[in-house]
């Protein structure tokens, strides 16, 4: 089944679309852990933020090594299990003493990443490969909302005690495990075609294309995230109020939520790199154009807002859906938490290798920036030009892609 329109996505691809909106809008353990830890915990700034810290240390190690889990034990089973442990961990944060939390918080990460990645793994399963961008695209406008109600939820419900917050989490995150367990379609691991590759590094080893690709997600994604670590300094420094900060990070997620769906059906049917390609290229545009202050900070800054944003509307879709396309079927969960894991290294990286370089030459952040995204946008182009491994998206067949089938 090949998908033409939206109408064409399998029964699965919603669900799954729906839990994402559900767990973004809820997700307030990364919001406010450390407020809450600062708060009524009573901690210093620094236990607090190596607390917080763990979580997503235990994250970035999920999205790298939790697709292996994934695809042994299959992909419904795992997404079952880890969402039932997340969710029970974290009603319980408000009784757990202090030492715990140091313990259960990368666990939390960890087994949130796998989750998350079981239900990546799940959605592409359901749809031919090459025609996975739609539902990429679904499942990202589902989050995206999620996030735009979830921040002003949360501050209204903290108002009334971080408690409150973190047993609604955890609740709702068992609630979404029972529903999505009636909904989604029984099947076990995928099974592996005689003569496909036996393990993710092999696989990917023999992917020239991929092995391009990925540094340079990796690059722009060092940059991109500079949105939420020394961009809100630099339009402090320069004058600017909190509220210009917020509406550029408004603007950006109404432009996805709006334009993605579309602009993936419009490009399905083009070649993805080049796609990707002119995305991070965009992202450059946009870092540099928010050191072009001589027509003024707040409209340098809203222009390369929407700039950058249209970057991302390119590529984040186009990128992912390319990757899980390059997958084996049997490694589509490691597939997924390879181009996650690096997809997100900037939330670790971003902040201190930005903040080094805006102290040393505040002037120099935003070309630095614009040449570093420029690299991986020739990175793409150089993957878009050398061959890749056989279509391997067909490897393997899995019970639940083709109940998902079925709308």
């Amino acid at each position: 089944m090949r998908v033409r329109d939206l109408r064409d996505l399998p029964r699965v691809v919603w669900v799954l679309a729906a839990g994402r909106f559900v767990s973004s809008a809820s997700s307030f353990l990364m919001l406010f852990l450390v407020l809450y830890l600062t708060g009524p915990r009573g901690l210093e700034v620094v236990p607090a933020g190596l607390i917080a810290g763990s979580n997503g240390v235990g994250a970035l190690l999920g999205n790298f090594t939790g697709g292996r889990f994934a695809d042994l034990y299959g992909h419904r089973r795992a997404l079952l299990v880890s969402a039932t442990v997340v969710g029970v961990l974290t009603a319980l944060i408000p009784w757990q003493p202090t030492w715990l939390l140091a313990v259960t918080m990368p666990i939390t990460g960890y087994l949130g990443a796998l989750a998350s990645l079981c239900q990546g793994a799940l959605a592409a399963l359901a749809v031919p490969a090459g025609s996975r961008r739609s539902s990429v695209a679904v499942g990202r406008a589902a989050s995206n909302a999620g996030f735009v109600i979830g921040p002003p939820l949360g501050a209204l419900l903290a108002s009334r005690g971080y408690d409150t917050l973190f047993v609604l989490d955890g609740v709702l995150t068992l609630v979404l495990r029972h529903a999505t367990s009636r909904l989604l379609p029984p099947g076990g691991p995928v099974t592996r075609r005689p003569g496909a590759p036996t393990g993710l590094w092999r696989a990917v080893r023999a992917d020239r294309s991929l092995l391009l690709l990925l540094p340079g997600v990796v690059l722009v994604d060092l940059v991109y995230r500079q949105l939420y670590s020394t961009l809100p300094l630099y339009l402090r420094d320069h004058g600017q109020p909190l509220a210009l900060y917020t509406l550029l990070v408004a603007l950006g997620s109404g432009l996805i939520l709006a334009l993605e769906i579309p602009v993936a059906l419009w490009l399905r049917h083009r070649p993805a790199l080049p796609v990707v390609a002119t995305g991070y290229a965009l992202v450059a545009i946009g870092f540099v154009t928010f050191g072009a202050t001589w027509f003024g900070v707040a409209a340098a800054a809203v222009s390369g807002m929407v700039v950058l944003t249209a970057g991302e509307i390119l590529y984040k879709t186009t990128a992912t859906a390319h990757v899980l396309d390059s997958a084996p079927g049997h490694l589509v969960g490691r597939y997924q938490g390879l181009y996650t894991g690096a997809a997100t290294s900037g939330t670790m990286l971003s902040a201190p290798l930005g903040g080094i370089v805006y102290a040393a030459a505040p002037g120099a952040l935003w070309p630095f920036c614009g040449v570093v995204a420029g690299l991986g946008a020739v990175l793409a182009l150089a993957s878009a030009r050398t061959p890749a491994s056989p279509a391997a998206g067909t490897e393997g067949v899995a019970p639940e892609a083709a109940a998902g089938q079925v709308r």
